[in-house]
């Protein structure tokens, strides 16, 4: 392995011209067009804002893609340091730097991580099989499925990372695959259009550097290292300043919003006469003496999203004969609670309710939250949270099991993420199973970023691609 300083000769020579000059011109490049629309004045501004340790990565990017370059006039910076100092550098220094000059960055998604040891990393955007790399410091934090943007270098037989190593959430990783599919064809046929759909300007004269200068899809990858910077950085400032939950909807496509509609009962009422009548509901599951599902017809099915909603996220309950929960209801001594999840539920059951036990309730009283406010208090309230009274492994085989009944109830559930087809009917096809593997991916991910000691975090999530004859795929 190359040592800690490999590259710090290289970082002090950046300091004598041309080098300094040119090598600011590429730190602009990287960092300098995200920054501007957000009206930040420089890097030191930036890390007060995202944190010094993303400042330090995105000049490292920015670093690593100079190694690759050539300085019109004076060659390329390796090749130049190498013929003056390279007498003072170790073997393995200048191999490590001979890699990373002709090196690209691209975008890989990390599997079977070895923590301290290594981890496999499948190239998105070039395809081929997982290749083994060593790496001791990422492997204690990266998670499977992660995607990173990162180069990857042999030296001396021994396959390892450069040092800029950006992570991509789903989302903005999937932009990235997305506009770089097919990059050949697209570069000459559509020109432009591929960095439009990147979100960058194609009038500007760099963009238009790139593609001229690209003709391959390794060169184009090694020239378009600022582009992974510029879109890492672009998002990790909207979130930054912009923070924000997507949209969230239930399975009829309403905004999602916790709402209590609060009945007292009339004076002279007696639960009992209460409860009766909402035993007649045909639409009403009772659980128990005290407390109602309120049921969608037989037969509904969630409703399409629209397309309007983008990347909505869709929140469905199920009973365990798949008949989809629009609210419950519970009594309470003289007190009758309806929650639902939207502000359009709550009319129709409003409507419900007071039909039923006309005379029986008086006018209700309303409690809502949003989302954002939910998740507050229960942040708020976490730390306060009482105890179950069960021990920990009490604890963690209570919750696993839930979460097994979850997932398989959903194995037979139609799914906005699989085109509303459900896991086992996408497992039938080949396309269905593209979006399988990725939504299992999502799953596991999700997961792994959860705190191990949870009872949520320590879920194995590897049943479910045996259980859908998914697990060749799992790679």
């Amino acid at each position: 392995m190359p040592s800690s300083d490999a590259l710090a000769g290289l970082m002090k020579w950046l300091g004598r011209d041309p080098w300094r000059e040119a090598f600011a011109d590429v730190v602009e490049q990287h960092i300098g067009r995200a920054i501007a629309p957000a009206g930040i004045a420089g890097l030191e501004e930036l890390g007060e804002l995202v944190g010094a340790h993303w400042v330090t990565t995105l000049w490292g990017c920015a670093f690593e893609d100079f190694l690759t370059r050539e300085v019109e006039g004076a060659g390329n910076i390796v090749d130049d340091y190498l013929k003056r100092r390279g007498w003072k550098e170790t073997a393995m220094n200048k191999a490590y730097m001979a890699a990373l000059r002709s090196s690209a960055m691209s975008l890989h998604e990390v599997s079977d991580i070895q923590p301290g040891q290594s981890f496999l990393a499948r190239d998105l955007l070039r395809g081929g099989e997982p290749v083994r790399v060593s790496e001791r410091t990422a492997t204690r934090t990266i998670k499977p499925w992660d995607r990173l943007a990162l180069r990857i270098v042999t030296v001396r037989d021994q396959t390892i990372i450069g040092g800029g190593l950006l992570p991509f959430d789903h989302e903005l990783a999937e932009k990235v695959i997305g506009a770089f599919a097919g990059m050949n064809r697209r570069v000459s046929e559509a020109g432009p259009a591929l960095f439009v759909e990147l979100g960058l300007d194609p009038d500007d004269p760099e963009i238009n550097r790139l593609i001229a200068a690209a003709t391959s899809e390794a060169e184009l990858l090694q020239l378009a290292a600022p582009l992974f910077s510029t879109l890492f950085l672009a998002d990790l400032l909207d979130r930054t300043l912009n923070p924000k939950l997507p949209p969230m909807l239930n399975s009829e496509g309403e905004a999602l919003e916790f709402i209590a509609l609060v009945y007292r009962l009339q004076d002279g009422v007696t639960p009992k006469q209460v409860r009766a009548a909402l035993d007649r509901a045909p639409e009403l599951d009772r659980a128990s003496p005290t407390f109602w599902n309120w049921l969608a017809p037989k037969g509904a099915t969630p409703r399409k999203r629209a397309p309007k909603q983008g990347q909505a996220i869709s929140y469905l309950s199920t009973m365990d004969d798949g008949s989809i929960v629009l609210g419950t209801l519970e009594l309470k001594a003289r007190i009758l609670e309806l929650q639902v999840n939207s502000a359009g539920r709550a009319a129709r059951g409003r409507a419900m309710v007071e039909a039923l036990l006309d005379g029986l309730v008086g006018m209700p009283l309303m409690e809502r939250h949003t989302v954002e406010q939910a998740l507050a208090e229960r942040r708020g309230s976490s730390a306060t949270r009482k105890p179950s009274g069960l021990t920990a492994e009490e604890e963690r085989q209570v919750i696993h099991r839930s979460l097994d009944d979850h997932y398989r109830r959903q194995l037979d559930e139609p799914l906005p993420a699989l085109g509303n087809r459900s896991p086992r009917d996408a497992a039938r096809s080949q396309q269905g199973r593209e979006k399988l593997v990725a939504w299992l991916k999502l799953l596991e991910n999700h997961s792994a970023k959860i705190d191990p000691d949870d009872p949520m975090g320590s879920y194995d999530l590897s049943w479910l691609w045996h259980e859908l004859k998914v697990a060749h795929l799992r790679k």
